[in-house]
């Protein structure tokens, strides 16, 4: 009598163990092919599927001088496409991009604030500002660039493929959040 009852309470025990090891798979399964992620993986910005490949395309200042992509550098890119006569919204982005900007602190050089078009006159301008000339092949390859409700900003990364969009009136709280995980990625 007490063999069988040390042999049951062994499978028992065996049995716990079991459901809990295809309980705990089942539950990871169920939340895999839900499609839910812990809130620290999620971007704030649209992670653009698949990214958009700009490498092809040679961005020109202002100035006339050649961007380079040069991605041995490591740096990182937020692209605002501004629409022609912007004004007050776009003085609004030129300074929340200049704040997230300032906010990365040693790691700043490693971010270029691209700017397509005109910079209004009155706008915050980083030391990594370049201005591009408004070039139809480089605001091709950025996803809704013209979006009517306002000014969309977006992140290159090192190799030059547009990654992350940020709407119209997007937090920059999240942009230098966004941005923070991929100046830790080396």
């Amino acid at each position: 009598m007490n063999d069988t009852a040390q042999r049951t309470r062994n499978r028992t025990l065996l049995l716990v163990i079991v459901a809990m090891f295809f309980g705990s798979m089942l539950v990871a399964g169920v939340l895999r092919f839900s499609g839910w992620q812990p809130h620290g993986m999620k971007n704030n910005g649209e992670l653009l599927q698949p990214p958009v490949d700009a490498r092809a395309i040679s961005p020109k200042a202002a100035d006339g001088s050649a961007y380079a992509w040069a991605p041995e550098s490591r740096t990182w890119r937020i692209v605002v496409a501004a629409p022609s006569d912007c004004g007050a919204p776009c003085v609004e982005v030129a300074r929340q991009v200049d704040l997230v900007w300032q906010l990365f602190g040693k790691d700043a050089d490693r971010v270029h604030v691209l700017w397509l078009g005109e910079l209004p006159d009155g706008a915050a301008r980083p030391s990594t500002l370049v201005e591009l000339a408004d070039d139809d092949g480089l605001r091709a390859r950025l996803p809704r660039a013209d979006d009517p409700a306002g000014v969309p900003v977006f992140v290159l990364d090192p190799n030059g493929f547009v990654v992350l969009r940020y709407a119209p009136g997007f937090d920059p709280a999240g942009l230098r959040k966004d941005l923070s995980k991929l100046l830790k990625l080396r």
